[in-house]
């Protein structure tokens, strides 16, 4: 079983739909526990280009940094 990779920053980014803490969406976080090791290897895959992107998207002035 692959381990989740939250780690207890759970704030949704408006613009971009992800958590700033983990960078899954709300759908990949609900279904974590359900999802294959297959599907959770993908959505492990997808993080690093998720962050980088991340660090480029717009933030809104209530939304912690």
């Amino acid at each position: 079983m692959i381990a989740s990779p939250c780690n207890k920053v759970c704030v949704v980014n408006e613009a971009t739909g992800l958590c700033r803490g983990c960078y899954r969406t709300l759908d990949e976080i609900a279904r974590w526990g359900a999802m294959s090791d297959e599907e959770r290897a993908a959505v492990l895959g997808a993080l690093p280009a998720r962050r980088a992107d991340a660090a480029d998207a717009p933030v809104s002035p209530e939304e912690p940094r």
